[in-house]
């Protein structure tokens, strides 16, 4: 058995999602003629309560449009030091909007509303403008920890104290919100921008959108175009997504079940010296300081289980729609037969 818990990227399409891929009407997304590409963006849009959105094959492009269309040039955006932008997006924010970054250290990932004031530089001129904080949610590094909805509401306060944009990077954001029963029209009135992910816990083969005002979008339409992000018949793509809106959101409970007792069987074992709280689908674990994650991933590796380090001493798994209760209960038997 392969039970490869590297990503929730990993998934491919369903029998009922490859269907709506075939039957999609498409047309030429580049001149704006996809008719599968419109409905998706209406429609997530319209979830969220905003006015437009934009189809894009991923999601560090997507946050990277963001970041472009809210700043300019020598400005300042502020985020926790976890965060995907800063760690996994290839220097995305100094290359793409010439921006430095004022990193700071949240809770797991999650920063607060108290931190903001301290790290909003002074006008002056030996300082770069800060201009946005950027927040993660669901938080990758903490172990897939979400946010509170009133904390994010705080932060919004404080960010209009200083003129201050706010984007998420919402890559698992549907993962939060099944988690905390959140209405995802309140994240709408917060954030300028919002990137949500459909190729990861929703289940689609590709692509991200960006959503904002019809002015933001407008602007990153274009910058879509310069950076390569512009497709043609991508509503065949589009139909995959809009069938994880409609069917794959409530079932991402199952992965959050399934990731809290994988959480309970990996911290039974002697080789592991911590395992982060569990709130969705993301388990990390601390190895004891005689354990390396190459080792342990090796060992894993003979049992046919995929997963990625984490850091110095640390693993990740991530639970996703291919992730079965026979593969959760072959985990057990595997993890307790590994030679540590």
């Amino acid at each position: 058995m392969i039970v490869d818990l590297r990503s929730d990227t990993v998934t491919r399409p369903t029998l009922a999602m490859k269907a709506a891929m075939f039957e999609a009407q498409v047309g030429d997304d580049v001149f704006d003629e996809d008719p599968t590409i419109h409905a998706l963006q209406s429609k997530v849009a319209a979830m969220f309560g905003m006015e437009s959105a934009l189809y894009c094959p991923s999601g560090t492009m997507t946050n990277q449009i963001a970041l472009r269309v809210l700043t300019q040039p020598q400005d300042q955006i502020i985020c926790d030091k976890r965060s995907h932008i800063y760690l996994y997006e290839g220097g995305g924010p100094a290359y793409n909007s010439m921006v430095s970054l004022k990193l700071l250290e949240g809770d797991r990932g999650r920063i607060k509303a108290d931190q903001i004031a301290d790290a909003v530089n002074p006008n002056d001129i030996h300082f770069p403008k800060s201009t946005l904080i950027s927040i993660e949610n669901t938080m990758n590094k903490g172990g897939g920890c979400c946010y509170d909805l009133e904390e994010l509401k705080a932060i919004k306060e404080e960010a209009d104290k200083y003129g201050l944009k706010l984007h998420l990077d919402g890559a698992r954001l549907f993962n939060a919100l099944v988690a905390n029963d959140d209405i995802a029209t309140a994240y709408g009135e917060i954030f300028d921008t919002i990137s949500v992910c459909f190729s990861k816990g929703l289940g689609a083969p590709v692509g991200s959108a960006v959503l904002g005002s019809t002015e933001n979008i407008r602007q990153a339409r274009r910058i879509r175009k310069v950076l390569g992000g512009a497709m043609r018949q991508a509503g065949y793509l589009a139909a995959a997504c809009i069938y994880a809106l409609d069917h794959h959101v409530e079932r991402l409970k199952e992965d959050h079940a399934r990731a809290k007792t994988l959480g309970d069987m990996v911290g039974a074992q002697s080789y592991v010296e911590q395992v982060l709280p569990v709130e969705t689908n993301i388990v990390i674990f601390k190895l004891v300081n005689s354990l390396t994650p190459q080792q342990v991933l090796s060992e894993m590796e003979k049992h046919g289980i995929l997963a990625v380090p984490f850091g110095k001493h640390e693993i990740r798994f991530v639970t996703h729609l291919d992730f079965t209760d026979d593969m959760l209960t072959y985990m057990e038997k595997s993890l307790q037969n590994l030679p540590f």
